[in-house]
């Protein structure tokens, strides 16, 4: 898949494209059958299938530390959209620029001038340009003789409409069943192995520090987790149990993701390793010293272990 970031690399496409614009954290079951739309589409004109994403998140860009967790960092988007079959990632990033500026130019500019686009997919609830006066009424008012366009309806489950927020949601009340059914697979954080303060070392329980890429994780407490990552070109799995917080016994201040994997001896530094969120064990809370912490954690993981073969 071609990734192409930025405005300034954006330059005039040399053919059309088929494309989709949104957010897209978490590629849900609703952006899943927006992206497969756009691929039938794209073969069927012999065009390549694009996919128009906006990094920050504009949330973040407008919210700052108060905005929702993502479900996806971008990392995790990409990979995600390349499994699809998307053809062309484009990242603009979102900015003053970007956010002045007017539905119409946007158009213009960056889908008729830049991406040359001959068709378009959009949700149904889509807006875009500055203060979101853009919506599915202008696209089809500037749509002649340049682009078609195609709304998608919401996917529905459980007589509840798919989306990002409902999803976190369900994440927030440890409702994993349903997050598996809205997003057509386990919840997932997946990010490298690096250093950490190595305090779970110093009490007996070494764990792999995850980096996250996103400003909040969201999930909070300690978690039966499945973990995935590649050896000698082949898929290793361990079971564990997982904290997501700031570590309030060790007076951390940023969120962190850390993992200690039953039965692995081997260092994971620089692996890129996959958590699969399976079921909560309880909530974090900060113990008045790390030997009542090396207790609980103690408990922890024979709680993990007798939940482990609900999951087999």
């Amino acid at each position: 898949m071609e990734l192409v970031r930025g405005l300034i690399n954006l330059q005039k496409q040399s053919t059309g494209c088929v494309a989709t614009i949104g957010n897209f954290d978490g590629i849900h079951l609703g952006h899943q059958a927006i992206i497969e739309r756009v691929i039938v589409k794209a073969k069927s004109l012999g065009l390549p299938a694009c996919v128009l994403v906006f990094e920050p998140h504009p949330k973040e860009f407008f919210m700052g530390e108060n905005c929702p967790p993502r479900l996806t960092c971008f990392r995790e988007k990409y990979h995600r959209l390349n499994l699809l079959g998307v053809d062309k990632l484009v990242v603009l990033q979102f900015n003053q620029t970007i956010r002045q500026m007017k539905a119409r130019d946007f158009v213009l500019h960056i889908l008729l001038d830049r991406l040359q686009v001959k068709h378009l997919v959009i949700g149904d609830d889509f807006q875009f340009g500055h203060q979101r006066q853009g919506n599915y009424q202008l696209l089809c008012e500037m749509a002649q003789p340049h682009y078609t366009l195609e709304p998608t309806p919401s996917i529905v489950i459980d007589h509840e409409r798919v989306s990002s927020t409902l999803i976190r949601q369900a994440l927030a009340n440890n409702e994993f069943a349903k997050v598996s059914r809205l997003l057509g697979r386990e919840y997932t954080i997946s990010g490298r192995v690096g250093y950490g303060q190595q305090i779970g070392r110093t009490i007996g329980f070494p764990t792999a520090n995850v980096a996250v890429k996103r400003k909040k994780i969201a999930l909070t407490g300690v978690f039966l987790v499945k973990c995935i990552w590649q050896q000698d070109g082949k898929d290793k799995v361990a079971w564990g149990a997982a904290n997501c917080g700031k570590r309030p016994t060790v007076n951390g201040c940023t969120e962190r993701l850390e993992v200690h994997l039953f039965g692995v001896s081997q260092e994971l530094y620089g692996i890129e390793l996959a958590v699969e969120f399976k079921a909560q064990i309880r909530q974090e809370i900060k113990f008045n010293s790390l030997t009542e912490l090396q207790a609980q954690i103690k408990q922890d993981i024979n709680q993990a272990n007798q939940l482990i073969n609900q999951f087999k």
